[in-house]
């Protein structure tokens, strides 16, 4: 599927600017990763995370990740849950950034407003 470079230019800052590792995304592209697993010092030790992240925090990162296109939440036969899986551009950019042997970019104090005033303001991405 071919997305358009303002599409996938947003996906890698709001993954730069998310508090989440390479390995979490890499491990979310085969199985589900439930919310708790995430947060705290279970996200630290599980290398989902490079520091320890509130409940909060993390399910706010995953709302917005979800909204630029990276994620979506696993449903079961009750509903939706806690868990997260990526979408099709979720996997295209981790598998990029795995051939390459690269882990996503740093964000830059730009990437950091850029994503902010998105967020706050909810501005369209389409």
């Amino acid at each position: 599927m071919q997305y358009s470079r303002c599409t996938i230019n947003r996906a890698v800052r709001a993954l730069a600017c998310s508090p989440f590792t390479l390995y979490l995304l890499a491990t979310m592209r085969s199985q589900s990763v439930a919310l708790l697993e995430m947060t705290d010092a279970a996200g630290v030790r599980a290398g989902y995370t490079q520091t320890a992240t509130s409940e909060r925090q993390a399910e706010a990162s995953l709302l917005w990740l979800i909204q630029v296109g990276l994620l979506r939440r696993e449903v079961d036969g009750q509903g939706l849950t806690d868990s997260f899986r990526l979408t099709p551009l979720g996997r295209q950019l981790i598998d990029q950034w795995q051939h390459q042997g690269k882990a996503f970019p740093k964000a830059s104090l730009t990437d950091r407003l850029q994503n902010l005033t998105q967020r706050w303001l909810r501005l369209p991405v389409s």
